[in-house]
């Protein structure tokens, strides 16, 4: 029922912000589910969990984006975001959004940082 989609460019130059775009579809994202999780998969590299915000709106962050993450949420939109700041091309990744407990992944969307 619960669909989850990544939307965003998928070419981010270096030293610019990274942001992209959860929707949900099928259920709400306060009653539906309980922490949206953002997780991202670099090139020959496993999944890295990067951060979670809760169906209040408590966020958790990975200490490895130190203060580089945010993730906030549209509950007018029924969606979520992720921003990224001063990426670097190590930020290539294919990234996806998630609620692990209901089991409810996004396809994911390929982000390139380049020059």
């Amino acid at each position: 029922q619960v669909q989850l989609q990544e939307s965003g460019p998928g070419l981010v130059k270096p030293s610019q912000a990274l942001s992209l775009t959860c929707a949900v579809s099928g259920g709400s994202i306060t009653t539906n589910i309980a922490y949206l999780t953002w997780i991202r998969q670099p090139p020959g590299k496993g999944l890295e969990w990067m951060g979670a915000i809760s169906a209040g709106g408590t966020t958790y962050y990975s200490p490895s984006f130190k203060s580089h993450i945010f993730i906030s949420r549209d509950t007018s939109k029924n969606q979520f975001t992720l921003q990224l700041s001063s990426v670097t091309p190590e930020d290539t990744a294919v990234y996806y959004c998630a609620s692990l407990a209901g089991n409810y992944w996004g396809k994911g969307t390929l982000v390139t940082v380049s020059s």
